[in-house]
């Protein structure tokens, strides 16, 4: 169990590790079968974020026998059964896809080493655990004492650690890099007391400031992103929308227009909130504040990254996200930012059990479950090492 903050390169750490365990064991170039046995599976929960794996796997691969496939929802079935049987060592699939390609045969689990759950504490929550429990629970699937199960997140809830036992062997290890939960420090957080009517006039005040720097917009809902996709193309403000109700060329036509330059605003559900590393992203602006904070520190890493600075600006609407108020002043002094007078005034006066004001620690308690092995700047192949480790709701929760 790996966590490390938004940006810091989990992708790479865990494909090169499996990639040299692989090479350096040995491995027979996989040919056409009917029944594909992949070495490798790794499984995140959309699709935009699996297919990107897969990018960075084909890449780390290239040159090598090692032959890795993407399967996943919105895209033929059967051309992605055509490109499993030409041969497969890594499978990079979302759940919902899976399963079914499982279903039907196309894939074995007996030679399965290693086992990748991405974002692994969404992939363990109410919308994606029983199909990660079944899928363990598949005939062939080596024990969890015989493969490697491996989970990457920028976010580990206690009771996800509780659930993440059932899938690691009992003496895993957890590596820290940070802050288990925390937020990058390249992100310059930004909190604006905005109210629910004034947040539309507000952030084209700010699109207009920033001018073509490309900037991702993030909403609670799917009917939202579209409304203010289309508000803010009428305020010649070029803009596309990402949501889990748009068919999958639509999806990736918004990505490809935000990655060009084509549209610098890209209107977004949590769909895009996870894992994405999209090039020059220089602002996150929270229209709608998160339920969670976990949501919330996913969103703002999609700037920031790998040592780059960024920017992220949240609209705090006292009506509803008083939730958040606490939770956002640990997370920004966590981060050595500044903290609005106004918002410590809205996070200590809620009533907190056990709270006092002589101890405010107490209301922001670690949560690992586990001993901690404090990386010092990011993840490397020592949690691999058999000498340290000898066993070591967007909008789509089926896909």
């Amino acid at each position: 169990m790996a966590c490390a903050q938004t940006g810091s390169g989990k992708t790479a750490a865990f494909l090169l590790p499996i990639l040299a365990h692989l090479m350096r064991e040995g491995i027979t170039a996989s040919r056409f079968k009917e029944l594909q046995e992949p070495e490798c599976i790794i499984v995140a929960p959309t699709r935009e974020l699996i297919n990107q794996i897969y990018l960075e796997a084909r890449k780390f691969s290239f040159g090598t026998c090692v032959r890795a496939v993407v399967t996943y929802g919105g895209t033929q079935f059967g051309h992605s059964i055509r490109q499993i049987v030409q041969g497969c060592n890594i499978l990079c699939a979302t759940p919902g896809r899976l399963m079914d390609i499982i279903s039907k045969e196309k894939i074995g689990l007996r030679q399965v080493k290693y086992l990748v759950l991405d974002e692994a504490d969404r992939m363990l929550d109410m919308g994606f655990g029983p199909e990660m429990k079944k899928l363990i629970s598949c005939p062939g699937m080596p024990s969890k004492e015989q493969r490697q199960t491996l989970m990457f997140s920028a976010t580990f809830p206690e009771e996800i650690q509780r659930l993440a036992g059932e899938f690691l062997k009992s003496n895993y290890l957890f590596v820290a890099v940070g802050q288990v939960g925390g937020a990058c420090r390249d992100v310059q957080q930004t909190i604006l007391q905005v109210g629910q009517y004034s947040k539309r006039e507000k952030l084209v005040e700010i699109l207009r400031n920033i001018g073509d720097e490309r900037t991702m917009v993030f909403v609670e809902t799917k009917k939202k992103a579209d409304f203010i996709a289309t508000f803010l193309c009428q305020e010649k403000i070029s803009t596309t929308s990402i949501h889990g109700d748009r068919e999958q060329r639509e999806r990736e036509q918004a990505l490809g227009d935000f990655r060009c330059g084509k549209c610098p605003v890209l209107v977004a559900t949590s769909v895009a909130a996870r894992g994405l590393d999209i090039e020059n992203v220089q602002h996150v602006i929270n229209f709608d504040l998160p339920s969670t904070i976990d949501e919330y520190v996913h969103r703002i890493g999609r700037t920031g990254r790998c040592g780059n600075t960024g920017r992220a600006i949240s609209f705090f609407d006292s009506e509803s996200d008083n939730h958040l108020a606490q939770p956002l002043v640990k997370v920004l002094s966590d981060a050595q930012q500044d903290v609005p007078a106004w918002l410590e005034e809205i996070a200590f006066s809620t009533y907190v059990p056990g709270f006092s004001g002589s101890s405010r620690g107490n209301v922001f308690a670690s949560v690992d479950t586990r001993k901690n092995f404090q990386g010092k700047s990011s993840l490397n192949t020592a949690g691999f090492s058999s000498s340290q480790a000898p066993n070591p709701v967007d909008d789509e929760s089926w896909d």
